[in-house]
């Protein structure tokens, strides 16, 4: 059973929310809070598994509230859920270490889908959000001319990452979990654990949703 606790301020859309995921028999709401401290401080005292997180709230905001939590307990997974799509609040917010982030315009299909899969310890973007990182990926990649050649930003040669650290990459941005990628690739689940460890490190995050971010971000996939 998933624990939720839902951190949003208007009281419509965290009612709303709680009826979509009530009706998933894997899913449970822990509790609710309506602004920034208080769902630091239910987070920290109910231990839910997965932290529902609107940005824009009263007392201290979204990405704030998730630096905090985070810091406290890593193990408790936060879903920003918010009608932001601008690229900053996005990369705060997986910067404070969001596992997800997911727009309030998105189907209860995928919000249920999002928590879930956070709470497997999964990335998430909303395809919404995807589309925003995307096109920066593609400013940022633009090519130069210099000297008479061409040159591409390739984020990957600095990073260091091998072949199959790229293919694993790939996978984690698209949702996998270490089971499915260990199917997709037919290897271990023990070696897709090792090469997870070694992307974050050599990416320099300690999560996978910190390690999606900085993928899209560099255009590595």
């Amino acid at each position: 059973m998933v624990r939720v606790l839902i951190v949003e301020d208007h009281d419509m859309a965290r009612m709303g929310l709680s009826v979509i995921l009530s009706k998933n028999p894997n899913i449970e709401i822990a509790d609710m809070a309506s602004d920034g401290q208080e769902g630091v401080d239910k987070a920290l005292s109910l231990e839910p598994n997965v932290v529902i997180m609107d940005i824009g709230l009263p007392t201290i905001d979204g990405i704030e509230a998730t630096k905090k939590i985070k810091l406290a307990n890593s193990r408790i997974k936060v879903l920003m859920y918010t009608s932001r799509e601008d690229e900053d609040d996005i990369f705060d917010s997986f910067q404070a270490g969001a596992d997800g982030y997911i727009t309030k315009g998105a189907t209860s299909e995928q919000t249920v889908s999002a928590v879930l899969a956070v709470s497997e310890g999964a990335g998430w973007l909303d395809p919404a959000i995807a589309k925003v990182v995307l096109t920066n990926v593609r400013r940022n990649t633009q090519p130069q001319q210099r000297r008479g050649e061409i040159n591409y930003k390739l984020g990957k040669n600095l990073y260091g990452l091998t072949e199959r650290e790229m293919e694993v990459l790939a996978l984690i941005v698209d949702g996998l979990t270490n089971p499915q990628i260990a199917e997709k690739l037919v290897i271990t689940i023990s070696t897709t654990k090792t090469h997870v460890h070694s992307i974050l490190q050599k990416l320099y995050v300690g999560s996978r949703a910190k390690a999606i971010a900085t993928a899209m971000k560099e255009g590595l996939v």
